[in-house]
């Protein structure tokens, strides 16, 4: 999930009551659930696609999920004592526990993997032991009724608490009203993926893809073989077992940090007669980049007489 909603969460959690357990509670939660998120910085070495295969991996698995809250608490607990050293200790701030940082800061991280199992995009959640993607195919990546309830709630919630109301009611209830849309959302999704039983590329891959606003809908993508049609629209594709993308996998790292992450790759034969390798779940012809992996030519060999048709 997008790190707004991330943040909400951690927020939402100190809002039940969590956060006067020790100083500085709010950012071990809200730091925390956003933590997992630190591999972004592959971004600045890893060029191309190759951030694909680095990004939802190591820092979300479960070593991480001890370390990156341990080394939090840590952070925090050492911040506290430098400003406390130094005189600029916030007279209001309640003692720090070391403790309770870390089981905070785990908590935090906990929700991270968490949410982003909910989305198409997938997850290793058991990295390093296993790369395997595990996908909840139930929320899309940004959520604005999410965004709207916690948003909403926090503000709220604060707002009690300022004026002696039952703040830690409203955190707790917001989050419960959270997870009923989930588990609805959840329901909608494998109800609509055991409905599908035909399809014109076959039901090899069968995805209810959430989309961008109407959380209530699903985005249908079925097929296999690099052969998929998104709501019974066939997308311009060929056969993967018939071109050469194992041996490309060995000597592209482009190429194999794509089909390493992608989980209905097809091949689109361009009109410029280039062929590049898509993904259907994040299928936009006018976007030629941020999913995409142009080919060499001869990548489809027995095809190519067809692509310059």
């Amino acid at each position: 999930m997008d790190n707004l909603t991330h943040s909400l969460v951690g927020a939402l959690i100190g809002q039940t009551g969590l956060k006067h357990k020790t100083g500085l509670a709010m950012p071990a939660l809200i730091i925390g659930a956003n933590l997992p998120d630190v591999d972004a910085a592959c971004l600045f070495w890893l060029g191309g696609v190759k951030h694909l295969g680095f990004r939802r991996g190591i820092t979300h698995g479960p070593p991480a999920m001890v370390l990156l809250p341990l080394l939090l608490a840590g952070l925090l607990y050492g911040f506290d004592k430098w400003q406390e050293k130094r005189g600029k200790r916030p007279e209001g701030r309640l003692p720090v526990h070391f403790g309770w940082l870390f089981a905070l800061a785990f908590i935090g991280c906990l929700t991270h993997p968490a949410l982003d199992w909910l989305n198409v995009y997938g997850i290793r959640l058991l990295e390093p032991f296993s790369s395997e993607w595990f996908y909840g195919d139930t929320l899309f990546i940004i959520d604005i009724w999410l965004w709207g309830l916690m948003g909403f709630a926090t503000w709220w919630s604060l707002r009690q608490e300022k004026r002696g109301g039952s703040w830690r009611k409203t955190g707790r209830q917001a989050l419960a009203i959270a997870l009923a849309y989930i588990g609805v959302n959840a329901g909608v999704t494998a109800a609509a993926e055991s409905s599908i039983t035909s399809s014109p590329t076959g039901t090899e891959t069968v995805i209810a893809s959430p989309p961008p606003l109407w959380s209530l809908e699903r985005e249908i993508i079925s097929g296999g073989n690099g052969l998929y049609s998104v709501d019974g629209v066939t997308l311009p594709g060929v056969p993967l077992d018939r071109c050469n993308l194992g041996e490309l996998r060995g000597t592209d790292p482009q190429v194999a940090a794509f089909m390493f992450w992608s989980r209905t790759p097809f091949i689109e034969p361009g009109e410029d007669g280039i062929l590049r390798l898509r993904d259907a779940r994040f299928y936009d012809p006018r976007a030629r980049d941020r999913f995409t992996v142009e080919l060499p030519d001869g990548t489809c060999p027995e095809l190519a007489p067809a692509f310059q048709d």
